[in-house]
């Protein structure tokens, strides 16, 4: 959970950016983006090795234009 403390010197608009950073970096937006919706595991499994083809067809041209 994140959470800050702000001091009554601490200009407001600097504790907002500083939770947005924070929030950021723990990935709380994401997740919430991610389970906003049920997803059935066969989709999701789906989901993974399209991801996982991407990658390696992305390596793979990658090292072949090398050896150009």
């Amino acid at each position: 959970m994140a959470t800050i403390m702000v001091d009554d010197s601490e200009n407001l608009e600097k504790a907002i950016k500083r939770f947005k950073r924070m929030v950021e970096k723990e990935g709380i937006i994401r997740e919430y983006k991610k389970r906003e919706y049920f997803e059935k595991p066969s989709a999701t499994l789906h989901q993974k090795k399209t991801t996982l083809e991407r990658k390696l067809l992305n390596k793979r041209r990658k090292t072949e234009k090398k050896d150009y």
